[in-house]
């Protein structure tokens, strides 16, 4: 049995970071790990994606069409981008704030976030919307983005490790000045 799990967001969010935690929390646990990320031009805010396939029975790292348990989408055009990939019945977690690309904020083109909410809702079985501006304005910080959607999909049932799988590897990954910060974010689903 496997779980196929794609991030998606831009640079600087903090994508690949967050997929290093959840493939340390599953080798921790003696789960296989097979990962890929495109990063592209992630330091001019390109896009960025990583492919995990967590256990056994696969000898490639990429997630083909239809094939993804769950999508973790830290910008929602980036989560729409790769709704291809979600199979039927799959679970997307997305942060409702978006990145506006440089061309629609020099007026090139327009980025309409409502219809980019609108067509997840449309598209997606289970969908989980994280208000992640309201909640880094409530944790004081919004750098921690990453593990705050890695908190909501915990919370999901669909990521197949449990908050304490995560917190563990913070701790080995993270300095501790950083520690109760994303402790927080980490369970901060579960507050409200």
């Amino acid at each position: 049995m496997s779980t196929n799990i794609i991030l998606c967001g831009v640079g600087g969010q903090g994508t690949i970071l967050a997929s290093k935690l959840i493939a340390a929390a599953a080798m921790k646990k003696g789960i296989m790990v097979r990962t890929a990320e495109t990063i592209g031009m992630a330091q001019r805010g390109g896009s960025v994606f990583s492919h995990l396939k967590l256990g056994s029975g696969s000898f490639s790292p990429l997630i083909g069409r239809g094939r993804a348990d769950l999508i973790i989408g830290f910008e929602p055009a980036e989560a729409v981008r790769q709704l291809p990939f979600l199979k039927k019945g799959g679970t997307v977690v997305v942060s409702s704030h978006p990145i506006f690309p440089v061309s629609a904020m020099i007026g090139d083109s327009v980025y309409d976030t409502a219809s980019v909410m609108s067509y997840l809702k449309e598209h997606t079985e289970h969908l989980t919307v994280v208000d992640s501006a309201w909640a880094a304005n409530e944790l004081g910080s919004a750098k921690v983005l990453n593990v705050l959607l890695l908190g909501a999909a915990v919370q999901t049932g669909h990521l197949g490790l449990s908050r304490q799988d995560l917190l563990e590897v913070i701790h080995e990954r993270m300095p501790e000045k950083f520690w109760e910060m994303n402790e927080k974010a980490l369970s901060f689903a579960d507050n409200r």
